[in-house]
């Protein structure tokens, strides 16, 4: 009877908490602290272009913690390893299903660890590559390519991958693209101010989809 309560409480919590993010702790070693200009960044240029009141200093929230149920939008990052336990597991799968937002934006590295510890999450579930017409690549700016290049790792192209639930999009996967880099402040990896501003609005599609969605 205290689990069912708690999961209500917790569902209740999504749906309640209209506009916040913040930046997903997880186990395993890697840095899940990376990047720490990006998500500030990027909430500015939303609050200052789609009319957000996102608090500017974006929260840290472990994955096992009941926390993550107060933000629409979780932020995970990083260039390494990645362990889910199955208290993790279970508690982000009820976060998703309930109407959060995760947010995979792979630094260089994460990819094989990520979509291991996925399946923990949701076992039935396996990542699908989004096509260029999903309504994240057009939600506010278009991007008619789909995801863009920002930072270039081993040629490869962009890709966004996309776990569903009930015909929603519940976790976007950005691969071989590096987003969180181009949030960064400009004198951090010297990107030219339109490629940092392609990083900013695909951001910020990711964002207004994962609010109003």
């Amino acid at each position: 009877m205290k689990l069912i309560i708690f999961f209500f409480f917790c569902l209740f919590s999504v749906f309640s908490y209209t506009q916040d993010l913040a930046i997903l702790k997880y186990k395993g070693g890697g840095d899940w602290y990376g990047n720490p200009t990006a998500l500030p960044n990027l909430i500015k240029f939303c609050n200052d272009n789609i009319n957000t009141k996102i608090n500017p200093k974006p929260q840290t929230v472990e994955v096992g913690s009941s926390d993550i149920f107060q933000f629409p939008l979780l932020h995970m990052t990083g260039h390494g390893n990645v362990f889910f336990s199955e208290t993790d597991a279970e508690n982000l799968s009820n976060y998703l299903i309930s109407g959060g937002f995760l947010h995979i934006d792979d630094n260089y590295g994460m990819e094989p660890y990520v979509t291991k510890e996925l399946k923990k999450v949701f076992p039935d579930k396996d990542l699908v590559e989004l096509p260029k017409s999903h309504v994240i690549f057009n939600i506010e700016y278009k991007f008619p390519k789909g995801l863009p290049k920002i930072h270039e790792h081993d040629g490869k192209r962009p890709q966004a991958f996309g776990l569903f639930h009930q015909n929603r999009l519940i976790l976007l996967f950005t691969y071989e693209s590096d987003l969180g880099d181009g949030w960064e402040d400009p004198e951090v990896h010297n990107d030219p101010p339109d490629v940092r501003e392609r990083a900013l609005k695909m951001g910020t599609n990711i964002v207004k989809y994962a609010f109003e969605n």
